[in-house]
């Protein structure tokens, strides 16, 4: 598991930082590989595009893994609108100008039934990359206190798929903590790399405030980097359902004791000034909300091309 200080978001100076977290956690050579970036893409809301990955990051990525011989692609299945306008209208593409990276909307999916009994469809260009890089942002969450590495997967389940999982299994908050952690066995080989430079905090996921944290994190596993990153923030690892939910199944990088760190540590990463939600919301959607939902996304696949 890797942490790293990094206060800014440029470009070059991200890049180095990349190259150290990859060489040092030894993560999988890409050359000639097929590389998907997953960042966090979830509305076009908030025209700062804080709830999102940042443009900057992404970019220094991708630059990263094209410079390292592979080929990449960018998508995601925001809850409103397609990713390519997401993308478009909070800088996103604009970063990525000018690199020859395919920028893509997650619309074929294939069918699963997770361990739980719940059929999904997810994104198929997230199951048939060589390699999934997932691009969390993290900020804290009005329903599941933070959004880190595991939550992020959610977005590769398409479209109105993600409102209507929060309806109909929301109520029971434990058995929608199960959805998300059963996805994680659905992908190929992933590797999740953190944008914890500038957070958003006190309500989320869209709604909330920036704090700068000056954190960059990177590991082969989803739930070992949720698990540094609480510490990091200093958020007790038992106020974290989808936490619990890990340790419960006793999954590898649920126990902090188990987590290697050959950079710096949770406590000489620690960071303070950041606030979770003062009181969660429940994690279930109105069916209006749901509809309402629908609608958007269809004037955004109409009219958002």
């Amino acid at each position: 598991m890797g942490l790293l200080r990094q206060e800014t978001y440029d470009r070059s100076v991200l890049k180095e930082k990349i190259d150290l977290l990859w060489r040092t956690l030894a993560l999988p050579a890409v050359r000639s590989s097929r590389v998907l970036l997953k960042p966090n893409l979830i509305a076009a809301k908030r025209r700062d595009g804080l709830p999102c990955t940042h443009g900057e990051f992404i970019a220094a990525v991708a630059g990263y893994l094209l410079d390292n011989g592979a080929q990449v692609a960018v998508g995601d299945s925001p809850a409103f609108g397609r990713a390519r306008g997401v993308m478009k209208a909070v800088g996103i593409a604009d970063a990525l100008a000018g690199l020859p990276v395919t920028l893509v909307d997650f619309q074929a999916g294939v069918d699963h039934q997770l361990a739980s009994g719940v059929r999904v469809r997810v994104a198929r260009a997230a199951l048939e990359c060589d390699l999934l890089v997932n691009l969390p942002k993290c900020k804290a969450h009005c329903q599941l206190l933070v959004s880190l590495a595991v939550k992020n997967y959610f977005g590769a389940v398409l479209g109105w798929r993600k409102p209507w999982l929060h309806m109909r299994h929301g109520e029971r908050e434990e058995e929608f903590a199960a959805i998300l952690v059963d996805l994680l066995a659905l992908f190929p080989a992933t590797v999740s790399l953190l944008d914890g430079i500038i957070a958003l905090h006190r309500d989320g996921p869209i709604n909330g405030e920036p704090v700068q944290l000056g954190v960059l994190a990177a590991s082969a596993n989803a739930v070992a980097m949720d698990t540094a990153m609480l510490q990091v923030l200093g958020v007790d690892l038992e106020q974290s359902l989808l936490w619990r939910e890990c340790r419960r199944r006793n999954l590898a990088g649920a126990d902090p004791a188990g987590i290697v760190y050959p950079l710096l540590d949770p406590v000489a990463a620690r960071v303070t000034g950041f606030k979770v939600p003062a009181r969660l919301r429940p994690v279930s959607f109105h069916p209006r909300r749901l509809a309402v939902g629908a609608v958007r996304r269809l004037y955004a696949s109409v009219f958002a091309r």
